[in-house]
């Protein structure tokens, strides 16, 4: 948070300041109803294992979400319709602006636990250096930032008391954008690591790659950019409008990764039928049945939960019987 409306009159432009709050509210909103289709795919696709930690940790980042927009928006009514016209009231920093702050970071740190988990399983019979470095940044840096700006923000009572506190803001900006980055950039590696050279094993990392780039990279590109307006544009609040929705959008990405099971599995490769025909034993197909042994075990550990039993299929395996149709 920097200086915003230190030079409040009332010849304010709300456009670029609480104008801007309303626009951000106005897509975190949009970013929440995709985050409850995405939690609706997850239970549908979990529905067998019961009462799971995955679950557990989903509902609470559904809380999370849940009461951190309704905070950003109880902070852009309070300013634009209970307090309309009341320029003075423009300078104080409401208590729903300091708790949506609470949950933002509390959002950030379980999605980044959610990741640095996620590296540690994807790193199975590997070295164990890259998922336990991510793990420490992410505690420790991640953890250390966000408990920094936290008592920074609640010795401030006025926007212009952020002056003050420019340091905790870029420090947290940063911190979370390079938590992002280093996530993604670690999943992708151990997908690159994993390539065989065999074209259906390749083609399912590429898009898994592709996958986890499109969905874990969005939240550090908003990261930097309301990290670059606040350092650019330091007098109003535009930045804190990106800063609305980014916590919904890193619940979507999350989320998004525990669903790729369920968005990639249907396009698996005919091998994960669990049926091998074998009329003949060759060298190259013992080679193929080898590596596709590996890379079933592979996505088991890319797709795998702790609490889960096994892996659901999207579609029932059909098994011709003895007159010909599909059971």
């Amino acid at each position: 948070m920097s200086s915003s409306t230190q030079d409040l009159s009332p010849h304010l432009d709300l456009r670029n300041t609480f104008g801007a709050l309303f626009i951000g509210v106005s897509f975190a909103a949009v970013f929440f109803g995709v985050s409850n289709v995405q939690a609706f795919v997850y239970f549908q696709t979990h529905r067998r294992t019961g009462m799971t930690l995955y679950k557990l940790v989903v509902i609470g980042l559904w809380i999370f979400n849940a009461v951190h927009l309704a905070s950003i928006v109880h902070c852009v009514y309070y300013y634009l319709v209970t307090n309309y016209t009341n320029v003075s009231a423009l300078t104080e920093i409401v208590w729903s602006f300091k708790l949506q702050i609470i949950f933002d970071v509390l959002i950030a740190y379980v999605v980044h636990l959610l990741y640095a988990y996620r590296i540690w399983i994807v790193s199975k019979s590997r070295s164990r250096v890259l998922p336990i470095i991510v793990g420490i940044l992410v505690i420790l840096a991640s953890g250390g930032v966000s408990i920094a700006l936290l008592c920074a923000l609640y010795r401030c009572h006025l926007f212009s008391d952020l002056i003050g506190i420019e340091w905790a803001t870029f420090m947290a900006l940063g911190m979370f954008a390079l938590v992002d980055f280093v996530i993604a950039s670690s999943l992708c590696y151990l997908l690159a690591m994993s390539h065989s050279g065999l074209p259906s094993t390749d083609s399912f990392l590429i898009r898994f790659m592709t996958y986890a780039i499109s969905t874990g990279c969005l939240t550090s590109i908003f990261s930097i950019i309301s990290l670059i307006t606040c350092a650019v544009m330091p007098r109003n609040l535009i930045f804190l409008g990106i800063e609305f929705f980014i916590a919904t959008l890193s619940i979507n990405s999350s989320l998004a990764l525990l669903n790729a099971r369920h968005y990639l599995q249907a396009e698996a490769d005919p091998v994960e039928s669990g049926v091998h025909i074998r009329h003949s034993v060759y060298p190259a197909q013992v080679y193929r049945e080898s590596h596709d042994d590996k890379f079933l075990a592979f996505k088991k550990d890319i797709f795998s939960h702790p609490d889960d039993e096994y892996l659901h299929p999207t579609r029932p395996v059909q098994v011709p019987c003895h007159d010909g149709k599909l059971r």
